[in-house]
């Protein structure tokens, strides 16, 4: 239980990747603010799911891609739980098609929910966090913005811009007691996995050393990591949890 007294934030906590990193906070004894954009019904089971570990939790609706939703979202945070000391950006879309007929729109939305959204979120946790000159910044990036990957260009964009957000913010808030780090997952297996084909997926296992994908609580296990004491020296990071997909790259 050492995140006992602390308060996060997990954006797009309802599902997935975002649902794991929200148990186990709850789980180091964190209480946890689970933002999501669309599915209420989802974050709700993330929350409920967190007082059954005997956590408090509390759900909070924002487009992260919206500056003004973000403000409204720290501040029924703060109201409810208290200030962040711990937020994760997880929050992600994708639209994914060729560069030669990936729309302007689809490549600006990508950037602004991935990428934009993450500086939002990130510029006003840092706000409290340097005040308490304690704080943990998690951005989740992907190991697409570390290699690129066909037909991803905005969403390898947006997260190589993660990465690149992070270690700026890492240097401008290193004095400040706040670590700053990512993660860039690998594949790992979510709802968006499941309905692959044997073939896609052994495709996929053919450039994973480890012969297998992940599973959420591989990211949720480094996440607690990086917001532990044991951390306190780590920033401005990216930590590559893929099966050794991308060693060297």
């Amino acid at each position: 239980m050492e995140l006992e007294g602390k308060i996060a934030l997990v954006t797009g906590g309802g599902r997935g990747i975002g649902r794991e990193l929200c148990l186990a906070l709850a789980r180091g004894g964190a209480a946890v603010a689970v933002n999501y954009s669309g599915s209420e019904a989802a974050a709700l089971e993330t929350a409920r799911l967190i007082e059954g570990l005997g956590g408090r939790a509390i759900t909070v609706r924002a487009d992260v891609s919206d500056f003004a939703a973000c403000e409204a979202m720290f501040a029924a945070v703060e109201e409810t739980l208290g200030a962040p000391d711990i937020l994760l950006n997880n929050a992600g879309i994708t639209r994914d098609n060729l560069l030669l007929r990936m729309s302007p729109q689809d490549f600006s939305d990508v950037l602004g929910v991935n990428l934009t959204g993450a500086f939002h979120c990130l510029k006003l946790a840092s706000r409290a966090m340097i005040k308490k000159r304690w704080g943990r910044i998690v951005n989740i990036a992907s190991v697409v913005g570390l290699i690129g990957n066909a037909g991803q260009a905005n969403y390898a964009a947006s997260k190589a811009g993660v990465i690149a957000l992070t270690k700026s913010a890492a240097r401008e808030l290193a004095g400040r007691g706040v670590t700053v780090n990512a993660i860039a997952p690998g594949f790992i297996e979510t709802d968006m996995t499941t309905g692959l084909s044997d073939a896609v997926r052994e495709q996929m296992l053919g450039g994973i050393p480890q012969k297998r994908l992940g599973a959420p609580s591989d990211i949720a296990a480094a996440a607690v990591f990086l917001c532990s004491g044991g951390a306190a020296y780590i920033t401005g990071q990216v930590l590559a949890v893929d099966g050794g997909m991308t060693m060297g790259g």
